[in-house]
C-alpha cells in the first residue's frame, strides 16, 4: 500500500495591516476621528488641502545642500555629514522615515567617524513641511541619540510645529496603507 499524498489546500490570505498602527498611543477619540475620514475616503483630501504642494528636492545633491543648510542654521558645532541621501531601500513598514548613522574606520593611528542621514524615497514627492520634519528629526539625532525630552525640545527647537507635523506625517502614511496610493503622485 502506498502512502498517499497530504492533501493540498489554499494557504490564507495574509491579514490585512492595521492601517492605524502608526497612531498607536494617540487617544481613542482622534483614532475614532481618523477612522471616519478612512471610512468617507477623506483622509487624503483633508492632507492636500492642508498641504497643497510638494518640495522640490528631488537629488541627492539637493537633499545634501537641503540639510547642510539646516544643519548650518541649529546645529553648527555638530560633526559634519559625509552623506546624506534618499534610499529606496527604506521601508517605513519597518519605522524607518529615515535613518541616522554614524560609521567608524581606522584609517593609520586614527580613528575616522563617518555620519550618513538617509531619507526613504517615498518622501521625494511630499510637502515641503513632511521632508522639513524627517530632517530635523535626523539632525537632531547627532546632538541626542535617544527619543527623549531632550531630543524632542532640539527638534521643536528647528521646527517650532514638529508634533503636529508628526501626527499629519502618521496620518499620510495611514491613508498610504488603507488606500494603497500617495496623494500626492510623483511628477
Amino acid at each position: 500500500m502506498t502512502p498517499s499524498r497530504p492533501t493540498r489546500t489554499a494557504s490564507p490570505l495574509p491579514e490585512p495591516r492595521d492601517p492605524l498602527r502608526y497612531l498607536t498611543g494617540y487617544p481613542p477619540t482622534v483614532l475614532e476621528q481618523v477612522q471616519r475620514l478612512l471610512a468617507s475616503e477623506r483622509l487624503g483630501e483633508m492632507l492636500h488641502k492642508r498641504y497643497p504642494d510638494t518640495h522640490d528636492v528631488r537629488s541627492d545633491k539637493a537633499l545634501f545642500d537641503y540639510v547642510q543648510n539646516l544643519k548650518a542654521e541649529y546645529l553648527r558645532g555638530a560633526e559634519p555629514l559625509s552623506k546624506v541621501c534618499f534610499d529606496s531601500k527604506l521601508h517605513v513598514v519597518h519605522h524607518a522615515l529615515g535613518t541616522h548613522t554614524s560609521v567608524s574606520r581606522v584609517q593609520g593611528a586614527k580613528l575616522k567617524a563617518k555620519r550618513e542621514i538617509r531619507v526613504a524615497a517615498l518622501f521625494k514627492n511630499v510637502p515641503p513641511e513632511f521632508l522639513r520634519m524627517i530632517v530635523v528629526h535626523e539632525l537632531a539625532h547627532l546632538k541626542e541619540k535617544a527619543h527623549d525630552k531632550a531630543f524632542y525640545q532640539l527638534c521643536t527647537y528647528m521646527e517650532p510645529d514638529y508634533h503636529q507635523l508628526e501626527f499629519d506625517l502618521r496620518l499620510y502614511l495611514t491613508h498610504i496603507e488603507w488606500v494603497g496610493k500617495p496623494v500626492w503622485p510623483a511628477s
